[in-house]
């Protein structure tokens, strides 16, 4: 086997990450508006800080982030320069509901998209869509309490249903939530979802999950309904868990992590809760409300591929004593000694994408899609905003290798691969500008400060000539 000859090769943004424009051309406000840079940033992605508006003594990065609301034609002309088969960009929910829960859509927003998508085709580019990106709009948090209450289950579906429409024949891939085991993690962030004072916080998050699990077998029907060539994936924050040791603890211990986030997918691609799932919610008192039909739905819809994505692998332990964490990341684990990490301490782990597509493919034998692989680092442009980023070239050729390693010794079946933040963009995880990920620099800081030019580091180039050949040719000359 070898990389398809249609592999969709691209880049992955998010709109909360890169649009800006939050109060323009009708959106409404968003929870990942009101997330701050700075020390009190994960208090709230955490649903533990109260933040339902701006205040003073904050800044949000999310207000402006990169203005491609207002660039977006200049920014893909340079995506299709580097020969991007595919462009994976989300829909901001309050563009297009800008409350969430009105009868009728707003024009702007939905016109926004189909400009966008229609420049896309215009440059042979497929959209992959991401439904909702972590977005929801505050009206529903506030009104409802986001995804703790069915009735988003309703409004995501109408949102589905003009969105699948509207884009018929525009839009072809589609992805519902994107990582969707983020709820256990960062549950604000992820779902909209604060905790108040005496809140059984996992009571709530897997609920709230519940209803997710079925909004996604709700667009994955009507996707299908509407255009039978539409294809639906999931979406997972993966990255293989390794025992520390060949203790059987610390085994147990990593399979026991595997199947914390694999629970969502198991739902989504098999169409059923898992035993481990339902045991283990049973011995933490936890009760899903579920309706007549819920199960049938989950089963009856599952999803066509299976995204996610990868920036290293982890590490289990139940020895004490060997707790020292990695930094900076909303995925904390133990540190592996044999592996080097980024400036953020994310470990960098080539391999780990091979094991973390070999673990996923045997799981549910069903095409895979990598959405978001990269390496965030500080990145210092000359006098003409160039970057001689040799270290991006070197993770990604590292990990495309290991990707075709899978496909071509493996036979795992992989229809695309689109790296993370493919034009510098915000971070989710810490807010910064700093933390760069794209082939296209841009000129601001953590501060909101800089002219937003954009400017083409050394990756572009090599990226172009990587997609031109297939991924046959990682050489950096």
């Amino acid at each position: 086997m070898e990389f398809r000859k249609d592999f969709l090769w691209g880049g992955a943004t998010a709109a909360n990450q890169c649009e800006g424009g939050y109060d323009q051309g009708g959106r409404g406000l968003a929870n990942v508006d009101v997330v701050p840079i700075g020390k009190d940033r994960f208090p709230v992605i955490a649903g533990k800080m109260k933040m339902f508006d701006f205040d003073e003594e904050h800044f949000y990065p999310a207000k402006t982030a990169i203005d491609m609301y207002h660039r977006w034609r200049e920014d893909l002309a340079m995506f299709a320069e580097m020969g991007f088969k595919t462009y994976r960009l989300s829909i901001a929910w309050s563009r297009i509901f800008p409350k969430g829960d009105e009868a009728e859509p707003n024009e702007e927003g939905l016109q926004f998209y189909e400009d966008i998508f229609k420049e896309c085709k215009k440059y042979g580019i497929e959209p992959l869509v991401t439904i909702t990106h972590f977005d929801c709009p505050m009206h529903l948090i506030e009104k409802y309490g986001a995804w703790r209450s069915r009735e988003l289950v309703g409004f995501y579906k109408n949102l589905c249903r003009v969105i699948f429409n509207r884009y018929k024949g525009l839009v072809k891939y589609w992805l519902t939530f994107n990582e969707i085991n983020m709820i256990l993690h960062a549950p604000f962030m992820g779902a909209g979802l604060y905790f108040e004072e005496g809140d059984n916080q996992e009571q709530v998050k897997y609920q709230a999950a519940h209803h997710e699990l079925l909004a996604s077998a709700l667009a994955t029907k009507i996707a299908h309904e509407v255009d039978p060539e539409n294809q639906v994936g999931c979406m997972l924050a993966a990255g293989a868990y390794y025992p520390y040791s060949c203790k059987p603890e610390d085994v147990w211990a990593s399979r026991q992590a595997d199947r914390e986030n694999y629970f969502f997918i198991d739902v989504q691609s098999r169409g059923e809760y898992p035993a481990y799932a339902l045991k283990e919610m049973a011995r933490n008192g936890i009760e899903i409300k579920m309706e007549p039909g819920d199960l049938e739905l989950l089963k009856a819809h599952t999803v066509d591929f299976i995204s996610f994505s990868y920036y290293s692998s982890r590490v289990s332990t139940t020895d004490p004593e060997l707790l020292e964490q990695t930094a900076g990341n909303i995925f904390a684990s133990v540190k592996n000694p044999y592996l080097e990490a980024s400036e953020w301490g994310w470990q960098i782990d080539p391999l780990g994408l091979r094991i973390t597509l070999n673990d996923i493919y045997d799981r549910y034998q069903k095409p895979l899609f990598i959405v978001e692989n990269g390496l965030g680092a500080v990145d210092t442009p000359d006098e003409n905003g160039y970057v001689a980023d040799d270290y991006r070239i070197e993770y990604l050729a590292a990990h495309i290798a290991a990707m075709k390693a899978a496909v071509e010794e493996d036979g795992v079946d992989l229809l695309g691969y689109t790296t993370w933040g493919c034009i510098d963009l915000v971070s989710a995880g810490t807010g910064e500008m700093k933390k760069r990920y794209g082939f296209i620099y841009v000129d601001r800081d953590n501060e909101g400060n800089g002219t937003l030019a954009r400017t083409k580091k050394k990756s572009f180039d090599w990226y172009k000539q990587v997609i031109a050949s297939n991924g046959e040719d990682l050489s950096n000359d």
